[in-house]
């Protein structure tokens, strides 16, 4: 029996329109599983075998042995050295002497240690305790990585709250210095890191001619990127100069959605500036604040390309991070299933934070 009248055109429509919707986010759909999805389906499933980029050997099933060498941890305390009498043993410069460590890293009667390599140590009391990684370099990329996410989080959110705040005004001009600030978001990443590059040289570097500059010709030149102590905060220092401007856009975009009569209320009621944002502004920005640091925070686990241009990971590893060991790992050294097992620990991670971040910033019952 067929159906006729305003209900069967309508459903009709409905189905056309449906059809239509599927049409057009076809070539989105199956872009997004081409590039993402399936690829990282692969990445989980090569994770747990011994695959390379090219070799000879056919691919076999090593379960979470590439897990077990990222992540293996271990804590060895060595008591010191002591001569027949019960006297600790001291070196030339008077320190303690202890147990050399390659007697238990490469002895066979500690396999626990076997292989292992010293992260760092310290002492407590008259031992020594030293932690030991199999992989020292992507321990090193996991904690740079988490330095820099948290470092950067409130530093390039804060700074960008702070200028779109000056920002907010009718005043004539005020879209010149807007575009001033985001100017650095539309040039490319590995422009402005190579630029920045010529920035901290140890030698001629407008850093340290400028210091020295205003110094007076005190201040003396620092390599900033070949130092152990600074090279992280300059790549850190550099990226929130780069990203600033997208998110004081954003920041903007949240403080023109706040109704003026609220300020307009605040200000009958003898409010102060910092009253004014603390009960008004900040209460308006909940949801964009929540998606700025969002974002930030995802960008910064995908740190790739300052390394890549300007340290490769150095000094003495003090700037490795997880993506870049990824790719290092996964052509640079053609262990296809170490750079996949690095790619699903980053995911862990990145949605473990995800999540964090979900339940935080959650709406509370009143």
């Amino acid at each position: 029996m067929k159906t006729s009248g305003p209900g069967a055109s309508l459903l009709k429509s409905h189905h056309r329109e449906a059809a239509m919707g599927w049409l057009m986010a076809a070539p989105a759909i199956v872009l997004v599983f081409t590039f993402l999805i399936l690829p990282f389906i692969m990445a989980f499933g090569l994770a747990f075998t011994n695959q390379r980029l090219i070799s000879p050997n056919p691919t076999e099933w090593v379960g979470t042995r590439n897990f077990q060498r990222l992540l293996s941890v271990r804590r060895l305390v060595l008591e010191p050295l002591r001569d027949e009498n019960g006297q600790v043993l001291l070196d030339e410069q008077g320190d303690s002497q202890y147990p050399d460590l390659r007697d238990f890293t490469r002895s066979d009667s500690y396999p626990q240690y076997r292989g292992m390599r010293e992260w760092f140590s310290y002492s407590r009391g008259d031992n020594r305790v030293v932690l030991l990684a199999s992989d020292v370099v992507f321990i090193k990329a996991i904690f740079n990585t988490l330095f820099f996410t948290v470092s950067i989080v409130p530093l390039q959110g804060g700074m960008a709250l702070v200028l779109a705040l000056l920002l907010n005004r009718t005043l004539r001009g005020i879209h010149v210095f807007r575009t001033m600030f985001f100017m650095p978001v539309v040039v490319s990443m590995v422009v402005v890191s190579f630029l920045w590059r010529f920035i901290y040289d140890g030698q001629n570097g407008l850093l340290n001619s400028v210091l020295a500059w205003v110094s007076l010709g005190a201040f003396q030149p620092v390599d900033w990127l070949g130092n152990t102590a600074t090279a992280m905060p300059a790549i850190i220092a550099m990226s929130t100069w780069q990203g600033v401007g997208f998110h004081m856009v954003i920041w903007l975009a949240g403080l023109q959605s706040i109704p003026i009569i609220r300020y307009e209320a605040a200000s009958i009621d003898g409010a102060s500036p910092w009253q004014q944002f603390i009960n008004v502004t900040w209460p308006g920005l909940k949801n964009t604040a929540v998606f700025v640091f969002l974002v930030i925070t995802m960008q910064s686990f995908a740190l790739f390309i300052q390394i890549a241009a300007m340290t490769r990971g150095g000094p003495l590893d003090s700037t490795q991070s997880i993506v870049f060991q990824a790719v290092q790992r996964g052509y640079g050294k053609q262990d296809i299933a170490g750079g996949s097992a690095i790619s699903v620990i980053l995911f862990v991670i990145v949605l473990i934070v995800s999540l964090v971040q979900r339940y935080l910033t959650r709406e509370k019952n009143a």
